[in-house]
């Protein structure tokens, strides 16, 4: 079962650096533009570490991983980071907002103890890809750290854990950071005995769920079993039995409190089917569009799929717009296990994409009025939008240990690296 330690971690010297301006999103978030931006914020942001820059002249012993240790080594020496003096857990919370509605996110990250997927308590819900894994690989065995935390739900009713981090962080924060978005990150280490007792009790033989963070997990089992080949295995207490995570519980109540699941949206390259050919499964309203720009197309559609329950937006090359919602009972013709048969990802992908309208060439946009530009731009043949997943079907797809399709999900808003870092030795 999960085992969850409290750690030494390393952490930003507030008196040294700007918080706001050493901080990094997630590696697989940043886009080229911002990648220049961040590198040129501060000569010790994280992404030096976390998502260095490609030189023409790398070799095997000079490249963006060995760059990625020195820089670790380095800015300890310098005092830019520092470790922590004794083992804690580090309560983190994120101040965020949808739109007009203002939340909170708050958890704590410690070290889980790494278990064979589907084989015990620590459960994925998306598939993995072997590039991304790699360079996380890569990355873990030159710096010999964790630099960013996974993102993990629990679920506990009795709630002592979130007692204690609203306690918590009602004191003055070790480090604050303002990101991109103008969110506010805070992190609180807890290093009382009685506390850090409490929080290792309630997690104890509870399911954690990975939110965020697939690859990142599959590399540290990798690493782990490189570490064994090798005959390092000698107790099971060794740093590379274990890996960082963010552990929040999705028990939270209140609509101001806790993650948020946006909707990753579809974009064609090629329809071998027609519209038409949905009214066999769907009841189709074509949407007046008027000549409207791409944010008003937007707002009317997505307003529309949060009306009713199997739905989804339509938008075509050729300026045709509809609002399609799936016949009552006709989820069972999914060809699909149970848990993912009623989700409308799959419904989009097993019956619209594969079935009826024989797609190819699929990509993946967050920005609705950006697919919208996409399509009207002939880069391709259509935009289908969806309405999110919720954190219960995320539960039940893992639990039964099945997987949704890729980009699923896209849990919201996401951890800042560099806040917390795990390094073994």
């Amino acid at each position: 079962m999960p085992r969850v330690i409290p750690f030494s971690a390393i952490l930003y010297n507030p008196d040294k650096v700007d918080a706001g301006r050493v901080m990094a999103p997630p590696y697989d978030i940043i886009t080229p533009s911002m990648h220049e931006d961040l590198y040129n914020m501060s000569p010790y942001n994280m992404v030096h570490i976390d998502y260095g820059k490609e030189l023409p002249g790398d070799t095997e012993k000079d490249n963006r991983y060995t760059r990625a240790s020195g820089f670790l080594v380095v800015w300890l020496k310098q005092g830019i980071l520092i470790r922590d003096s004794r083992p804690a857990f580090y309560c983190y919370e994120i101040q965020y907002s949808i739109g007009p509605v203002e939340k909170r996110l708050r958890g704590f990250i410690g070290l889980v103890r790494l278990e064979e997927l589907e084989e015990g308590r620590i459960h994925p819900h998306e598939n993995t890809h072997p590039g991304p894994k790699m360079d996380r690989l890569n990355l873990l065995k030159a710096c010999n750290a964790n630099t960013s935390p996974i993102l993990s739900l629990y679920s506990s009713k009795e709630k002592i854990v979130t007692s204690i981090l609203d306690e918590v962080s009602n004191e003055m924060p070790f480090i604050s950071a303002v990101d991109l978005d103008g969110f506010m990150h805070r992190v609180w280490p807890i290093k009382d005995d009685v506390r850090i007792r409490a929080l290792m009790t309630e997690l104890e033989g509870r399911a954690i769920f990975i939110a965020d963070g697939h690859h990142r997990y599959e590399t540290a089992l990798s690493f782990k079993d490189e570490m064994t080949a090798r005959g390092l295995l000698k107790t099971g207490a060794e740093p590379f039995n274990y890996v960082m995570m963010f552990l929040s519980n999705m028990e939270e109540s209140g609509p101001d409190r806790g993650l948020t699941l946006l909707p990753v949206h579809r974009l064609v390259k090629e329809m071998k089917g027609s519209i038409d050919e949905l009214q066999r499964c769907f009841d189709i309203t074509p949407v007046n569009l008027n000549g409207n720009n791409e944010v008003v197309i937007k707002d009317r559609l997505l307003s529309m799929l949060k009306r009713t329950g199997h739905s989804f937006g339509v938008y075509l090359k050729t300026g045709g717009c509809y609002h399609i919602v799936l016949r009552q009972g006709l989820d069972d013709m999914i060809d699909a296990p149970p848990p993912l048969r009623g989700l409308d990802v799959t419904i989009l992908h097993k019956l619209i994409f594969e079935n009826l309208l024989r797609v190819k060439g699929i990509d993946y946009e967050m920005q609705p009025d950006e697919a919208i530009r996409r399509v009207k731009g002939c880069q391709y043949e259509a935009a289908f939008f969806l309405n999110p997943p919720q954190v219960k079907d995320v539960k039940e797809v893992a639990l039964a240990s099945e997987r949704m399709p890729q980009k699923s999900t896209y849990f919201y808003p996401k951890l800042l690296t560099g806040m917390v870092i795990n390094k073994f030795s």
